[in-house]
């Protein structure tokens, strides 16, 4: 024999009850017992219905006429005409004494738990006539069995206990007795040994389900509900999980327990008792294989089975130096708690006896301090225990799985992972056995840990990046377009996945969770909203992704000053802008504290050199234990272009229209041609070989006149170029008769640091370079005569973008 159990979902209209009488007409089972529950939404219009009945609220009959509505509607749509008027006649019968009910309810102004429990029963005892009358119709050997008849609890309303030892008997009678090959009952309703209605709680269907089982000693238990089994996490929450084939009773149980909802875990004891197998299966997609839960433990399957949680949780702690070395104080803690019906679930004690602390719902906060420190005000009197408080909003999640006990570090793998995203652990516990590690973190964190473990624990370690882009001009477009050419190749091959959740430009900006599309985010950033970069980092804030990464591919120095917010709060920065970095040294050393500090790399490889690993190098030179003694570089691919193309039968004017023309300058090109840029560049780097300085104290030798440095626009900029034209070709006529070439160059030795045109003769290094390249000579101690040269293109929004690319998939990789 077969028990299946259908819930609300499955049960909710006549389109999803005739999908339930075709899985049991598939059933391979020389008998099959159906319990079903209410129509999906009735038991909420019962209860609705009573209590407003109960504070003498005429709305009450409202809500029973939509109950009645229902119930006549279902019958029309599934029951053949010719066979209709009998069932409506008992349904209506039935709905009549509940109306009688009610108007009692009403008129006395209250109701009592025996009156709730014979209200909610009609429910399953509705449903159940219906779709067992509806089997009937469709030539089906079924009866109708009233559950309580063979279910027989105590007189505890609400949540009645099992009088196993009667019910047992009842159910092997019956069932053993019966000649019709399918049986519908109704779930969660039992009746007192005095014949009064009562109701089993909550998950009471399952506990029906799991009772007659467990009595006839059924060969499987089948669940059928809405999702196709236990899912390696909340699907709603993790669009990644997916079902558990096969899972143990303890695994399901401690999953259950946290949060799952396909399961209510004291359902499920009855056939734990006798070994019976469960299988959780969809009544919407009946061929998934579902989750089969037995006593069998799952030995060859993954070490971590599911990630769970429950929100809604506070944590109340008792502590105090009073409580040190006082048999006693936790058996008081805990009986308080207990003699006022408030479930514990979560427990962590201090070694040092000074504290305990428990999690319980955020609904019994309230009621649990008061009762908590009345019960100790002796000793909160005194000082020696301190008055108890509640940190709400909170949730617990929870790892679980049998052969956890077996893997040294998952702790540590669980604790880094959450720490790596910013999501701060309130209190962990863990039992002996080790099936279950748990954690309590601020409730508005579920979303991104749930996701942060599953990637970590259960997609072959593809990791999600989420980013916010700020600036989509020539870098910030070039940069989109190689993640939508390389998104494909960066899942398979580097197991990254990189989704665009923000991007703003100056006048516009535009969110999407579930990620961007490349293809037409150009069309939805123009539809956005207003840009404001205050509000673009608390959307950021709000959406809370996990490996959130924010992109500035602007020259804003508003914009940089938001960096130490992002990394406050975990949130890595990548940026091409250069002016944070070559600020004051205080805070560029405040932002590199806070990258450490809150584990969110501070990525700006491109702030030097466009795309070419510069910074990089240098970084893993002075990790290696290496000392920079000099560096001499030709930092500015803009300054390169235009010596490059200047000569006498150029004008100097035109070379640098056009390199502003082809985007190797700055949209103002005077801070290119005035130095500026490039004395960030050596600054950066100087800092980043470990020394203090400020820009004010590198050399600059300007070699534009003091009119073109002095302008405010680029068109006066332009026409002093233009006047200025004769200074240039000198400067030029001069280099050329010594047979040297000009080039912008930067150096660093000694603490001290200088910018300048220089004249390069032929044979060093820097007179070859050509285009917009530069080239970088890092002179260390290792390298002490002939410098590690670093050399290729240093200027152009495809390389640039392609250096923030770089720096992306470093954060990807850490």
């Amino acid at each position: 024999m077969k028990v299946l159990k259908f819930g609300g979902t499955s049960v909710a209209n006549a389109e999803n009850i005739s999908l339930v009488k075709n899985i049991v007409s598939k059933s391979k089972s020389d008998k099959t017992i159906v319990v079903v529950s209410a129509l999906g939404g009735v038991t909420d219009l019962l209860l609705k219905t009573a209590s407003l009945a109960a504070t003498q609220n005429t709305e009450y009959k409202i809500v029973f006429k939509q109950i009645e509505d229902r119930h006549i509607s279902t019958i029309k749509e599934l029951i053949p005409v010719v066979a209709q008027s009998k069932i409506l006649s008992k349904v209506k019968s039935e709905l009549n004494t509940l109306e009688t009910l009610l108007e009692g309810a009403f008129l006395i102004g209250e109701i009592t738990p025996r009156l709730s429990d014979k209200i909610v029963s009609f429910g399953e005892l509705l449903s159940s006539f219906i779709i067992s009358e509806y089997f009937v119709s469709q030539q089906m050997k079924a009866a109708h069995k009233d559950s309580r008849e063979l279910i027989k609890t105590n007189d505890t309303f609400g949540k009645a206990a099992v009088n196993f030892e009667i019910t047992n008997a009842n159910c092997k009678s019956y069932f053993s007795e019966t000649k019709e090959s399918v049986v519908v009952l109704a779930g969660f309703i039992s009746s007192s040994l005095a014949g009064n209605s009562t109701t089993l709680g909550r998950g009471g269907s399952d506990y029906t389900a799991a009772i007659i089982a467990s009595a006839i000693d059924a060969e499987l238990l089948e669940i059928w509900t809405d999702v196709s089994g236990m899912y390696t996490a909340n699907p709603r929450i993790v669009k990644q999980a997916i079902a558990i084939p096969h899972i143990s009773y303890e695994e399901a149980m401690e999953l259950s327990h946290f949060g799952a909802k396909v399961l209510y875990p004291p359902t499920i004891q009855p056939v734990l008792a006798k070994g019976i197998s469960i299988v959780i299966k969809n009544t919407f997609d009946d061929e998934d294989e579902g989750t089969l839960i037995t006593k069998t433990k799952n030995e060859l399957g993954k070490t971590v089975r599911g990630i769970s949680h429950v929100e809604n949780i506070a944590l109340v702690s008792l502590e105090g130096p009073g409580m040190v070395g006082i048999p006693g104080i936790s058996k008081r803690f805990f009986e308080v708690l207990s003699q006022a019906n408030i479930s514990v679930v979560l427990i962590t004690q201090a070694s040092s006896e000074h504290s305990i602390c428990v999690g319980i719902s955020d609904n019994d906060a309230n009621k649990a301090i008061e009762i908590v420190n009345e019960a100790f005000e002796y000793e909160i009197s005194l000082g020696k225990i301190k008055s108890t408080q509640a940190e709400r909003n909170l949730a617990i999640i929870a790892l679980v799985g049998d052969n956890m006990k077996k893997h040294q570090g998952l702790s540590g793998k669980m604790f880094s992972t959450l720490g790596k995203n910013n999501v701060n652990i309130r209190a962990i516990a863990q039992g002996a056995s080790e099936r279950n590690i748990s954690a309590v973190i601020n409730k508005e964190d579920v979303k991104k840990a749930l996701n942060t473990l599953h990637e970590e624990f259960f997609e072959d370690n593809t990791k999600q990046l989420n980013l916010f882009v700020m600036g989509v001009g020539n870098v910030g477009n070039k940069f989109l377009d190689q993640i939508k050419q390389q998104k494909k190749y960066l899942k398979e091959n580097l197991k990254l996945n990189i989704r665009v959740v923000g991007i703003s430009n100056s006048r516009t900006m535009f969110f999407d969770e579930d990620g961007i599309s490349l293809k037409n985010w150009e069309s939805l950033l123009k539809d956005g909203e207003k840009a404001d970069k205050t509000k673009f980092f608390e959307n950021v804030q709000n959406l809370n992704c996990r490996n959130s990464i924010f992109v500035d591919n602007t020259a804003s120095a508003d914009v940089s000053e938001t960096y130490a917010s992002y990394l406050k709060n975990s949130i890595s920065v990548v940026t091409c802008n250069k002016i944070a970095c070559s600020s004051e040294f205080d805070n560029y050393k405040n932002l590199k504290d806070l990258a450490r500090k809150y584990n969110a790399p501070f990525l700006f490889e491109t702030n030097v050199g466009a795309g070419l690993p510069i910074i990089d190098t240098l970084k893993n030179l002075i990790a290696s234990g290496d000392k920079i003694l000099n560096i001499q570089a030709v930092l500015s691919g803009s300054l390169n272009f235009v010596f490059n193309n200047f000569n006498d039968t150029t004008t100097f004017h035109d070379v640098v229209k056009q390199a502003q023309e082809q985007g190797y300058t700055e949209p103002d090109p005077k801070i290119d041609l005035s130095g500026i840029d490039v004395m960030r560049k050596i600054l950066i780097l100087a800092r980043e070989s470990g020394n203090k300085i400020d820009i004010n104290e590198i050399e600059n030798t300007p070699f534009l006149p003091k009119e073109s440095l002095e302008t405010t626009n680029n068109d006066d900029f332009f026409a002093s170029l233009v006047k200025h034209e004769e200074s240039f070709q000198d400067m030029y006529k001069k280099a050329a008769e010594k047979d040297s070439k000009l080039k912008y160059v930067a150096k660093f030795e000694d603490g001290k640091a200088s910018v300048g045109l220089q004249e390069i003769p032929k044979g060093h290094d820097f007179y070859n370079l050509e285009g917009s390249d530069n080239i970088v000579l890092f002179f260390t101690e290792r390298y002490p005569n002939q410098p590690l040269i670093i050399k290729g293109a240093g200027a152009g929004a495809e390389v640039t973008a392609s250096g923030i690319f770089a720096d992306i998939i470093r954060i990807g990789n850490f």
